[in-house]
């Protein structure tokens, strides 16, 4: 299993536990354990507004919460004002490395709508959730099931059919995805092109705009644009969650 940083608890209540190194750091190690079937677990960025929005994030099929993708873009909305968790899906806490096993989008959904449940017991919100590929993927089927657990989704790189096969589409539940969406897609993605991307976003009700990230593969951040991608990425749902309220 990864080994978490040493850390100190200074919240334990109904089921949450919230612990940081010093009170000076800005990011603090967090657990929900209030459903033990879905727990939560990740990195909290906590705002000193009340009523700032909140974003939950989380990662793909092959990494983990503490991806450089997440941590920057985290560090990003956070030193905006946003409160900000990036997490750890359900596969991933029970396995360490790999993708996820046949079977386990139906948890690892839970395990989003218990981190959206944690944040609600901590903020007033309003409330985001994102993810990158398979993260974002899970979100986006989770908030077409169920349109009120979030105000709008911010979608890095959907893995819209494996790499060079176009016909096995991931849009079944598009048309009924009424939750407003940013997808951030790169121009070199081989899970989607710019004009595939384009045709399937045609196919949601909900109020959704494509942000294009010249150059980028899935992965999305580079050395090359780290800084002009955080800033694009954070000024862009920035402008969209604000055009939505």
């Amino acid at each position: 299993m990864r080994e978490w940083p040493r850390v100190l608890p200074v919240v334990r209540a109904a089921g949450i536990v919230l612990t940081m190194e010093t009170a000076m750091r800005t990011c603090q190690a967090f657990s929900d354990l209030s459903n033990k079937d879905a727990s939560v677990r990740g990195f909290l960025y906590p705002s000193t507004n009340p009523g700032a929005n909140c974003l939950i994030l989380t990662h793909g099929a092959g990494a983990n919460c503490e991806s450089p993708l997440l941590t920057r873009l985290a560090d990003g909305f956070a030193s905006e004002g946003w409160t900000v968790l990036r997490c750890d899906l359900p596969f991933r806490q029970l396995r360490p490395h790999g993708p996820p096993p046949r079977g386990s989008a139906e948890r690892d959904q839970a395990g989003l709508r218990e981190a959206v449940a944690a944040m609600r017991r901590l903020s007033a919100g309003p409330f985001f959730l994102g993810g990158h590929s398979y993260g974002g993927r899970q979100a986006s089927i989770l908030a077409a099931a169920e349109p009120e657990l979030v105000e709008s989704l911010l979608l890095l790189s959907y893995p819209l059919h494996p790499p060079k096969k176009p016909a096995e589409m991931r849009t079944k539940h598009f048309p009924s995805l009424q939750t407003p969406a940013l997808f951030v897609h790169g121009t070199r993605d081989g899970f989607g092109t710019m004009s595939e991307m384009e045709s399937a976003l045609r196919m949601t009700p909900a109020r959704t705009e494509l942000l294009p990230i010249a150059g980028a593969g899935h992965e999305l951040m580079a050395k090359a644009n780290r800084e002009d991608f955080i800033e694009q990425v954070t000024s862009r749902f920035s402008a969209f969650v604000g055009a939505i309220g």
